[in-house]
């Protein structure tokens, strides 16, 4: 099939269904011009055929990059960021701008200041947080892959809830250059996606270091046996038992196919990390949305943005007063600095760590009006740990818990995300489990 008839089916496709889910906020309106394009090249890329949604805090050149905020919504990228000047180099072709949580903050789709987003897979639920567009665009068929940014579990928890495969890379894995920061020492750009192998061939394609970020590095680690591994099992008492038991029989099945040696694994300080995350995040995004003050860059942020925005902006303000010295952004980073070295203890003693992505299954949309901000951020609990420590991590679906999909989270220690890769493809290759 051509390019040209893939996406005039995709977009016949969003004209059907993207009212009700919401993923995409804006429409590519020259696709099919640049898909015919690349159609009469002689030479195509690697990425010929795929189709991306991006999430609307990554730049693409003349497209809305709101940040699903009310403060950005006459904002259009003037330059593509690394990743999409990337995949346009091999022919990728962008569809559209997704929909997410305003700024990134959130866990859930429901925070966007154009309303939230559905779950494609699960009616009436939300699709996770708080790349919500581009995992409920993969989800509906819009697009082959997504684009999101990854500060504590924006890409595997959309993943998780539903029914993708969503990866975080190694902290300084891929650029970030074009990515507009929720928090510049967490943030992440990430891929969701159908499969594990569209998802390989695309974090080939972005990984590397970038002359525009001074973070990006390159790993060498392309070359990676695969035997008997020794896997390191995380358990959180906050799971639903239900998803944990999914998890668990996940397990015995890669035990008795694979042979592969299964040991819980303690680690002292990870039930510490939404303590220690919600400072760094809470300080470093005060720090970079100063700029947005309705006279050099959009409209100012605190009289335009949401609850959620606004919540996070006032607690960064008050852990950045000049009285505290930096106190609690110190200490907060002192013991990221510890879960990190018990990452790495751990990854002495084991191939690789599994776990849930989410402690729960979605709920339905609105009802985090009702519930306190520490119970939707549990949402993250499982997942802002390797943001911490800088690991790679990724979810893939294993199964489905009254019909809803459930993700297991597989991390890898910070540069062996080709490692975690083709583990992800011997999870992926045994069979579905159904509750």
């Amino acid at each position: 099939m051509k390019l040209e008839e893939k996406t005039r089916k995709y977009l016949d496709k969003i004209k059907k269904d993207n009212k009700r889910i919401n993923a995409l906020l804006y429409v590519n309106d020259k696709a099919i011009l640049e898909a015919r394009e690349i159609d009469k090249k002689t030479k195509k890329g690697k990425l010929y055929g795929y189709i991306f949604a991006v999430k609307s805090n990554i730049n693409v050149k003349g497209m809305p990059i709101s940040c699903a905020s009310k403060s950005l919504e006459n904002y259009y990228g003037t330059y593509d960021a690394t990743v999409i000047e990337k995949i346009k180099k091999e022919d990728g072709l962008v569809i559209g701008i997704a929909n997410c949580d305003e700024f990134a903050c959130g866990v859930s789709g429901e925070y966007s200041a154009f309303g939230p987003t559905e779950n494609p897979v699960a009616e009436g639920k939300i699709p996770g947080g708080s790349s919500s567009g581009s995992g409920a665009a993969v989800a509906a068929g819009f697009c082959d892959i997504a684009f999101g940014s990854d500060t504590g579990g924006s890409v595997r928890n959309p993943a998780s809830h539903c029914g993708l495969v969503g990866v975080k890379p190694s902290y300084g894995a891929v650029s970030r250059y074009g990515l507009i920061d929720l928090s510049m020492s967490l943030d992440q750009i990430g891929i969701l996606a159908r499969d594990v192998k569209d998802a390989e061939l695309v974090f080939n394609i972005i990984k590397g270091k970038d002359e525009h970020d001074t973070i990006s590095r390159d790993f060498a680690n392309d070359n990676i046996e695969i035997g008997k591994l020794k896997v390191g099992v995380i358990k959180f008492k906050e799971v639903d038992k239900k998803i944990q038991d999914i998890v668990d029989k996940k397990i015995e099945l890669l035990k008795e196919k694979y042979k592969w040696f299964f040991a819980e694994v303690k680690l002292e300080h990870v039930d510490l990390g939404l303590e220690t995350y919600f400072p760094i995040v809470y300080s470093e995004f005060f720090s970079t949305t100063r700029r947005i003050d309705g006279r050099r860059y959009g409209k100012k942020i605190e009289e335009n943005c949401g609850e959620e925005v606004l919540r996070r902006l006032l607690g960064g303000s008050e852990v950045t007063k000049a009285e505290f010295e930096g106190a609690y952004y110190r200490k907060a980073l002192e013991v990221k600095e510890v879960i990190t070295e018990e990452f790495e203890h751990a990854f002495e003693k084991f191939d690789f760590l599994i776990l849930p992505t989410v402690p729960s299954l979605p709920w339905t949309i609105g009802k985090a009006d009702e519930m306190k901000p520490e119970e939707v951020y549990a949402a993250d609990a499982l997942t802002i740990p390797m943001n911490l420590a800088g690991n790679c991590a990724m979810s893939v679906p294993v199964g489905t818990l009254k019909g809803i999909p459930v993700g297991l989270q597989v991390s890898c220690n910070k540069g062996e995300d080709m490692k975690m890769f083709k583990i992800a493809a011997l999870i992926e290759n045994t069979a579905q489990l159904n509750l």
